[in-house]
Order: structure tokens, then C-alpha cells, then sequence
């Protein structure tokens, strides 16, 4: 997600990360948000890029995460609670792994089992495990087939 959002406009990622500088002014040393009627190009274009940020999100979450992040008001606030969300998927599939990997390196072709059952079950692991990221070689799944 970061390369792609970089490789639409660099500074989108920038404002994803440190949130859109909104635009104020000083009146009597006092710092307020400037009205519409006084921003200049580059107040736009920063609250442009944030908008867009927001799309960009908008477009790639599915309805869950979309009903979590639509109420926010910065894509930093987005990326913030999708990375909270992504964090927890992580740690998830970490565990998946870690029982696959556990099944895989127990793997044996148990008494009342024929061969095709076997190998049903081992391509069902690694196919898993594949899925998940974690690979092995032809060469390491021959060799934990004919033990």
C-alpha cells in the first residue's frame, strides 16, 4: 500500500503519516483556521491530498473496515485504525502459520489412511501454508512425502 500510495503523489503518503497541516492564520497572536475564502494553492492541494487519500481508502477496504474509517476525518485517523485492524490480521496468520508449520513437520500417513487421503491431506497443508506466505521447496516436500 505505501509504494502505491507514493507512487500517486508523494507528499499523499507524507500527509497520511503526519496527518494534513490544516490551514490557520495568527489575528492578534491568536492561531485559527482560515476560512475557505482566504486559502491559497497550496492550502488546497494539501487538503486536496488529504481527500484523496481518503478515496484511496475508501476504494480499498472492504464494507467492515469501510464502516469503521467512514466517519473519519483525516487519513492519517484511517490508516491509524486499519493499521490497529492489520496488526491483529497479522498476528492471526502468524498463529495459523505456526499450527500449520506444526502439522507439517508431524506429518505422517496415519494406520487406516490409503495414499490418496495421505496426499490429500499433505497438499491441504502446504497449499495452506503457501497461502499464508510460508513456502517450501519440491525438493523439502518429496523428501517429507517418502519418510
Amino acid at each position: 500500500m505505501t509504494i502505491f500510495l507514493q507512487s500517486l503523489d508523494y507528499q499523499l503518503w507524507h500527509i497520511i503519516v503526519n496527518g494534513p497541516r490544516m490551514p490557520t492564520r495568527t489575528v492578534e497572536g491568536a492561531v485559527s483556521l482560515k476560512p475557505e475564502d482566504e486559502f491559497n494553492d497550496n492550502d488546497v492541494r494539501i487538503l486536496q491530498l488529504n481527500s484523496k487519500a481518503k478515496h484511496v481508502f475508501f476504494c480499498a477496504v472492504g464494507p467492515n473496515e469501510f464502516n469503521r474509517i467512514s466517519s473519519c476525518d483525516s487519513a492519517k485517523q484511517m490508516w491509524d485504525l486499519l493499521e490497529v485492524t492489520y496488526e491483529g490480521i497479522n498476528q492471526v496468520k502468524e498463529s495459523k502459520i505456526s499450527m500449520l508449520v506444526h502439522e507439517y513437520e508431524l506429518f505422517f500417513m496415519h494406520d487406516n489412511e490409503n495414499i490418496s487421503d495421505m496426499f490429500t491431506r499433505f497438499t491441504t497443508i502446504v497449499n495452506s501454508l503457501k497461502n499464508l506466505g510460508k513456502n517450501y521447496s519440491n525438493q523439502e516436500l518429496v523428501r517429507k512425502i517418502l519418510r
